[in-house]
């Protein structure tokens, strides 16, 4: 008699270092066609079209790898590209004649968001540009975008800091580590407090409820979530911890950060856990395109495979709670808002960020305002991972804290897979 065959139990954790592995395969192609999406932003282009074009690229260089293994793989979120008040990403329809007309206008801050998944390990990157942006004289950026620019880098860079275990790259002797682990994580009141100092200095708000997510196997929105700004019935719950991969997103506004919904169509869904026995035939289709197709990572309705019917079974689905629907959310003054978005692994050596958004060039945007608070500063100027790597013989010439707040980590980045 044949024995039965044991079914091979997978670990997906960042002890495994395939998972790292396929977290950064991912990370790669996110990288790769967000940089593509971006030269295709310049004013007059529709959204709908770049939207269409990043996903068919995304699906390309998914294509590309782990060919012939029997892993799945795919789109963890969809391209979409929101104009300069929008929060939420806007991805819309060939059959919404006025949205489908949409298109990028000179100046406008907007966000550019997708990701690929490798075995449902999820990436995902958001990053903000302006439409080609009037340069004054001096070649920079004008104050009030420089001033939204720079407020959500260095918060950004700030949150990151925040995020890293209590202790986990403190220095000194046994003792002196033991302290440091034994101190607790700052609350969540305290990183919306300390996040709102460093965009007041730039005569900025946070946008309400901006929300980072724990992330697990074929699941972005896990156990933990952080709240900044948080609004009425809105709370964040646990912290950061070693070997967790998060979703950080960071978010300001040039106005008071305080959100509304638009009436545009909500077009980008995720499907939740819950079951439910759907009455309609067209939502029964809908749902088995959904779990084929997309699983439990967001997908836009123009993604299936006729948008029509799509519009019409997901409305059962979205009402039965089997899928959930992203309004369509933006500033309530209508102020330009900036966002960023960076998947991130908490290792032994600290943070590595496996999605994140360009650098921004110090050296182009730049504002008569700056950052003044002490403590701060100071969080801004330690690392986020434990450098492993050779010194440099070379000696650097001494930076401000706040400008090389996102240069220390390339050096421990190499030996997070150790």
């Amino acid at each position: 008699m044949a024995k039965p065959v044991e079914e091979v139990s997978v670990d997906y954790t960042l002890a495994n270092p395939d998972t790292l592995t396929k977290y950064k395969t991912a990370a790669q192609i996110s990288h790769k066609v967000l940089e593509t999406v971006t030269g295709w932003c310049v004013e007059g282009e529709k959204i709908l079209t770049l939207c269409e074009r990043g996903d068919r690229l995304l699906e390309e260089e998914i294509g590309k790898v782990y060919k012939g293994k029997k892993i799945l793989k795919g789109i963890s979120h969809p391209t979409t590209i929101s104009p300069s008040s929008f929060i939420t990403p806007y991805t819309p329809l060939a059959s919404d004649p006025s949205d489908a007309e949409t298109a990028l206008k000179k100046g406008e801050a907007i966000k550019i968001q997708l990701g690929a998944q490798i075995d449902g390990l999820g990436t995902i990157v958001c990053h903000t540009i302006l439409i080609s942006a009037e340069k004054n004289k001096h070649d920079t950026i004008p104050d009030r975008d420089a001033d939204l620019l720079l407020a959500t880098h260095y918060a950004n860079e700030l949150l990151l800091r925040l995020m890293i275990p209590p202790g986990l790259l403190a220095g000194g002797g046994e003792d002196e580590k033991k302290k440091a682990a034994g101190q607790k994580a700052p609350s969540q009141a305290k990183i919306t407090q300390l996040l709102e100092k460093v965009v007041k200095s730039y005569d900025c708000n946070l946008v309400e409820n901006t929300t980072s997510w724990l992330f697990e196997r074929n699941e972005i929105e896990g156990k933990k979530k952080i709240v900044l700004a948080p609004g009425e019935g809105h709370k964040g719950e646990g912290s950061p911890e070693i070997g967790e991969v998060w979703g950080v997103e960071m978010g300001v506004s040039l106005g008071s950060g305080k959100i509304k919904m638009l009436e545009n169509r909500p077009t980008l869904h995720r499907r939740t856990t819950i079951t439910y026995a759907l009455k309609r035939p067209s939502s029964r289709q809908i749902l088995s395109e959904i779990v084929k197709k997309f699983g439990t990572f967001p997908f836009s309705l123009r993604q299936l495979d006729d948008e029509r019917v799509g519009k019409v079974g997901i409305v059962e689905c979205v009402r039965s709670n089997v899928v959930r629907q992203y309004e369509v959310i933006a500033d309530k003054d209508n102020a330009p808002v900036s966002r960023v978005f960076s998947t991130i692994a908490l290792t032994k050596n600290g943070l590595t960020r496996l999605t994140a958004p360009p650098p921004l060039d110090l050296e182009q945007v730049k504002s008569s305002k700056k950052i003044t608070d002490e403590e701060i500063l100071r969080i801004l100027e330690q690392p986020v991972a434990r450098s492993t790597g050779a010194k440099s013989k070379n000696k650097k010439k001494k930076k401000k804290p706040a400008q090389k707040a996102d240069e220390e980590e390339e050096e421990g980045d190499s030996s997070e897979e150790d």
